[in-house]
């Protein structure tokens, strides 16, 4: 007897759509930039509105294909699997077994929300490489994707409990397993984590979220430089330079505070209602206002965690946590447990978490051996392009002889931020570049850890200490340098070491 056969809602067509006409804005802003609306007037009129025409060709093609992609998309539930069968001309068949999802994540967009509907990523604990989920249903309604989750939790029940008995033993059956779910459902999923209104604010003003505005015109102005009439411009800027410096001054100002604003407004409305829950052993992460996440991570998947503090927020005492997961793709490998906390109130609620970390300070210091090759090397290559500006550009280029100074105090600061503590079963590192980094790190997690020495460190009796762990389907790579070469010694043979592991049961979760 087959199985019910599932379909996408109607929506995903236009999502679909959607989608594919995003990715299409951009060329076709620079095709009309270019070639105008209409070409000259004596050519044929399919020569005149070619870049129309072709605009609209791919419009009806990429609707067409929106359309297609739900009609042939079918889900469904089989043998403790959820199998997917997809495409037109070629039929794609994706089975993947209950037992292999780590989590399913959902979002709701502008076109979800008004239809009740969801976008569901499942991943798995190996999720194809890249940044796509191991599967993604484009829009079902809530009630499917509960059945999804039921389908999942009742085939690994049965994993535990074994198959489901006979009829004359249901009673006992549901004995054993109705006090679980009442008690499940009397008592909600604890709030680890939520943020105010004033935290979201602190996370907008102090989030990198200006350089991405900014580098995006940038991109965009070199794609057309071509069309910008740069002898008037820069012959209307010296006239208006005349009224005043003061006035230019102020209109940059003002372009820079409108590019602030909207990485602030973007930034608050993509963490709006953050809040992070804890659902047996998961973590439900859930934020946005105009289009609402809501990821899982399973607790077992998360190989170390990470405490940033940019200067900024360090100044006033803040910092924002990281955790790194083997599971997930893209978002789903490094996720921000909390984005914006006091640095003194994030280690209760992680304590709860993570029962078998220490979240104490790193107290060992590099030592002053390794203090001059924090900017020795630095000032070195920094040296290369001063001579060159300054000889080209004499005598103004000599003012690039400040940056010496800079490099060298910055260099210093990564010296006196660099720390670590070794325990029994974990590693914890601080470092920084420009945002100081502290890392927690169980031993069981180390995929592998690497002793770099050059010849100045032989001489010196230094070394770079690299510890490798999971994130995704990739590796992250925190790394203590210019450490003395005994105490990297010591970290190898504590790292060699796995006997008491393996002998204790507990495996490297790969």
């Amino acid at each position: 007897m087959s199985e019910p056969r599932y379909k996408l809602h109607w929506i995903s067509a236009v999502v679909e759509t959607a989608k594919a006409l995003k990715e299409l804005i951009g060329p076709f802003v620079i095709l009309v930039f270019v070639n105008g609306f209409k070409g000259e007037s004596t050519a044929p009129w399919y020569i005149q509105y070619w870049s129309l025409i072709l605009f609209g060709v791919l419009l009806v093609f990429t609707l067409v294909s929106g359309i297609v992609k739900w009609r042939r998309f079918d889900y469904w539930f089989e043998d403790q699997e959820l199998r997917i069968v997809s495409g037109l001309f070629v039929r794609k068949k994706r089975y993947i077994p209950f037992e292999r999802i780590q989590s399913l994540d959902y979002t709701e967009g502008i076109f979800h929300r008004p239809f009740q509907l969801v976008k569901v990523k499942i991943e798995t604990a190996g999720s194809s490489s890249g940044k796509d989920a191991e599967a993604e249903l484009t829009a079902i309604t809530k009630e499917a994707a509960q059945q999804i989750e039921k389908e999942i939790k009742q085939s690994k029940k049965m994993k535990v409990l074994g198959p489901q008995p006979a009829l004359f033993d249901q009673i006992e059956w549901q004995l054993i397993r109705e006090p679980e779910e009442v008690q499940i459902a009397q008592q909600p999923a604890p709030v680890i984590f939520s943020m105010t209104t004033r935290d979201l604010l602190m996370l907008a003003t102090t989030s990198g979220g200006i350089g991405v505005i900014l580098s995006g015109a940038i991109v965009f102005l070199s794609q057309i430089e071509e069309l910008i009439p740069y002898d008037w411009l820069f012959g209307e800027l010296k006239s208006f330079i005349r009224i005043g410096v003061f006035v230019v001054a102020i209109l940059v100002v003002l372009g820079f505070l409108i590019v602030w604003l909207l990485s602030v407004a973007m930034t608050f409305l993509a963490n709006y209602g953050f809040k992070v829950i804890r659902e047996k052993d998961n973590l439900v992460i859930t934020r946005g206002l105009l289009e609402k996440k809501r990821v899982t991570v399973p607790l077992k998947r998360v190989q170390n965690i990470t405490i940033t503090e940019n200067p900024i927020r360090q100044l006033f005492g803040y910092g924002a946590v990281i955790i790194n997961s083997a599971g997930g793709v893209g978002e789903g490998s490094r996720i921000k447990l909390f984005p914006l906390a006091k640095r003194n109130s994030v280690i209760e609620p992680l304590q709860e978490l993570f029962p078998n970390m220490d979240f104490s300070e790193p107290i060992n210091k590099i030592g002053g051996r390794g203090k001059r090759f924090y900017y020795r090397f630095k000032l070195l290559v920094t040296l290369l392009p001063i001579a060159f500006v300054s000889y080209n550009f004499f005598p103004y280029g000599l003012l690039m002889l400040l940056l010496l100074p800079l490099v060298g105090l910055h260099g210093i600061w990564q010296y006196k931020t660099a720390a670590y503590t070794i325990l029994p079963k974990q590693l914890t590192m601080r470092f920084r570049t420009i945002s100081r980094q502290t890392v927690f790190t169980e031993k069981s997690r180390i995929q592998s850890m690497e002793l770099d020495q050059n010849y100045f460190h032989r001489r010196k009796k230094v070394a770079t200490l690299t510890v490798n762990v999971k994130s995704g389907m990739t590796l992250d790579a925190p790394a203590i340098r210019h450490m003395p070469q005994e105490d990297a010694e010591k970290f190898l043979s504590w790292y060699e070491f796995h006997r008491e592991s393996t002998e204790s049961g507990i495996e490297p979760d790969n």
